[in-house]
C-alpha cells in the first residue's frame, strides 16, 4: 500500500472536480479525501495499492469536462490507518 497527497492547479473550483475524483477514487479503490483550497487548487489524498494509486492520478491529470488541469503536484506520504472510504471534505 502507498499514500500520496496531490495538489491539483487549474480551472478546478466550480466544474465538479471533486465529485469526478470521488468517482475516479471509487473506480481505483482508493481511500481518502478531497478537498478544495482557499487558493484555487484541489488537494487530494489517496492510499491503496500503488497501480491503482497511478491510476488515479492519472485521472486527476485530466480532470472532468469542464476543468482545465494545469499541474498536478504530487508528494509522497506514509500511509495512514483513518481511512474507511473515500470522502469529499468542505
Amino acid at each position: 500500500m502507498i499514500a500520496r497527497k496531490f495538489y491539483i492547479r487549474g480551472l478546478v473550483q466550480g466544474v465538479g472536480f471533486r465529485h469526478f475524483v470521488q468517482t475516479a477514487a471509487a473506480k481505483h479503490q482508493v481511500k481518502g479525501y478531497v478537498r478544495n483550497l482557499s487558493d484555487g487548487r484541489v488537494e487530494a489524498f489517496a492510499q491503496g495499492a500503488e497501480i491503482e494509486v497511478i491510476g488515479f492520478r492519472d485521472d486527476l491529470a485530466t480532470g472532468p469536462r469542464y476543468s482545465r488541469v494545469e499541474h498536478v503536484e504530487e508528494l509522497v506520504e506514509d500511509p495512514v490507518d483513518v481511512f474507511r472510504t473515500f470522502r469529499i471534505e468542505r
